[in-house]
């Protein structure tokens, strides 16, 4: 049993279809610094072998598992089946494809135990794709709030899964909403409505981006945020002026993202009715020259900057 001065975590594999990763995931946990008092892994169903490669690569393990091999259900229900079972002060998951540096539940809890007030820890993440080449880090993009991050929740801004430790006590039961598409955001509101969160400046994971996000898939994850907020409407801390006015600024940001993925037509319809959300004229008027800008010269420079990236920054394993 836990005693209130222990600062154990419990840690949940999420596994769906990740067998060519799942194992560099598993031994990342396996490295850390400070080990968890539980590993359990949760398969929900996968049908590329993933739990035959689970149960062989647990048997390494130094602490204590679990593999439960399940039909699918969904990833926000097979969290909540884990943090049911979760017997310790904090609680963290990390994706199957995912990886953690050795020293992230170190600095992670180091930083909990200092901020009694914070429902979660979060940091910075290396982003990497299928060979594990690093050809960005999220501290490239922002640099996130520290302690109040819902008014940058409201207008876009989040930070990835890989990076964060929860407060167990502060998630309760079910923390996460199963019927919503998006596992993390709703609970994220929730939570930073009531609680500071705890910013950890160092990157401490990698998230892995395989395969391409088309920009259908990102007006789905835009409408399930704003979806989000009408639902929790009245657990926020805003007027309804005042969410409209965030609304407007997520939307524009959105339609940022809607060039980048080549969806031009609908970048400037959204940056048009969301006009208003721009931070300044000067803003406006580059984001007008972008998509004004042919394609090819978009995308070539994007290559460039990805390869620049990848011999700037290596391999990931160069990190484990």
């Amino acid at each position: 049993m836990q005693t209130p001065s222990d600062n154990s975590v419990f840690v949940a594999v999420p596994s769906y279809n990740h067998a060519p990763f799942v194992e560099e995931c598993l031994r990342s946990i396996f490295r850390q610094t400070f080990s968890p008092i539980k590993l359990l892994v949760i398969d929900d169903g996968s049908r590329d072998g993933s739990a035959t490669v689970i149960e062989n690569v647990l048997k390494d393990a130094p602490f204590s598992t679990e593999l439960i091999a399940r039909e699918n259900r969904g990833l926000s229900a097979t969290l909540n089946e884990a943090v049911l079972q979760a017997d310790a002060k904090y609680f963290a998951y990390l994706g199957s494809d995912d990886l953690w540096l050795p020293n992230f539940l170190e600095e992670q809890v180091k930083l909990l135990e200092a901020r009694e007030d914070a429902a979660l820890a979060f940091s910075h993440c290396y982003v990497i794709d299928e060979k594990g080449d690093i050809f960005d880090r999220t501290d490239n993009w922002t640099a996130f709030a520290d302690g109040d991050m819902l008014p940058t929740l409201m207008t876009g801004g989040i930070f990835s899964s890989p990076g964060v430790v929860y407060r167990r006590r502060m998630l309760g039961e079910k923390p996460w909403n199963e019927n919503s598409k998006l596992e993390d955001y709703e609970l994220y509101l929730k939570l930073a409505a009531k609680h500071e969160f705890a910013r950890n400046l160092h990157l401490l994971s990698a998230w892995r981006q395989h395969g391409r996000n088309t920009s259908d898939d990102f007006a789905l994850m835009v409408d399930e945020w704003l979806a989000a907020q009408e639902r929790l409407r009245n657990d926020l801390p805003f007027s309804d002026s005042e969410i409209a006015s965030l609304q407007t600024k997520l939307r524009y940001a959105a339609a940022r993202h809607f060039n980048r993925t080549g969806n031009r037509s609908r970048a400037a319809r959204a940056m048009w009715a969301n006009r208003k959300g721009a931070s300044s004229f000067k803003e406006k008027a580059l984001d007008v020259v972008r998509i004004a800008a042919p394609r090819r010269l978009f995308d070539a420079q994007r290559s460039r900057r990805r390869q620049r990236a990848k011999q700037r920054y290596g391999n990931i394993r160069e990190l484990l």
